[in-house]
């Protein structure tokens, strides 16, 4: 069993919470995790760069000159990359670079992804937090109790307007419910931050699953 420390906005321990590392595969899969996180970098690729190719130009395919005699250079079509106004060698196309990651990859990525926030105690619970009105202040405010200096990410067990708006003008912390969770965005953080609810979820969730 994993111990995680619960925490009230004020940065004050006030509890623990036991969680099974068995509900996450009981190992973290490096090579899996790496795998994942390479696929969702390339699936945020556009993919739309493009650059000229000869038959996207205007101009003759003729030889502007004759190759000996004229005591210029020597001088292919006008197209050519070698010309102002001409084409790029080695033309850009359009491309896509998706990689395919099955469902069960996803989720057992995502798994690794928790269990090594877990075992490097990077998770921090929160409990009691309510924030009426959006004040990003306070969600500044309770970081600083907890000793969050770093990227954070901040997973909620249900959406909440006001804890959104108030955290995102902070720089380097990221809001998701835990249906949302994703093994990228928990690798690339350093803190991970979740109420109680969230974590109560998370459990059941993974249980059930």
């Amino acid at each position: 069993m994993l111990e995680v420390p619960v925490y009230n906005p004020d940065g004050k321990k006030i509890d623990t919470v036991e969680v099974d590392e068995a509900l996450f595969g009981s190992v973290v899969n490096a090579p899996l995790l790496k795998q994942a996180i390479v696929a969702y970098h390339a699936n945020k690729r556009q993919g739309s760069a493009r650059t000229k190719s000869r038959g996207m130009v205007k101009g003759s395919t003729k030889k502007l000159f004759r190759q000996k005699g004229t005591g210029g250079a020597r001088r292919g079509a006008i197209r050519t990359n070698v010309m102002r106004g001409g084409v790029v060698a080695f033309a850009k196309t359009r491309d896509s670079f998706r990689k395919k990651l099955p469902r069960k990859m996803r989720q057992a990525a995502l798994d690794s992804a928790l269990l090594a926030k877990f075992v490097g105690g990077d998770v921090m619970v929160v409990d009691g937090l309510a924030v009426d009105e959006p004040s990003t202040r306070s969600i500044v405010s309770m970081m600083k109790n907890l000793g969050i200096n770093r990227s954070c990410i901040f997973a909620l067990a249900e959406r909440d307007k006001n804890i959104y708006l108030s955290s995102r003008n902070i720089g380097d912390m990221t809001v998701r419910i835990v249906q949302e969770l994703n093994a990228f965005d928990i690798a690339t953080r350093q803190k991970m931050l979740m109420t109680k609810q969230a974590l109560e979820t998370l459990v059941g969730q993974e249980a059930g699953a």
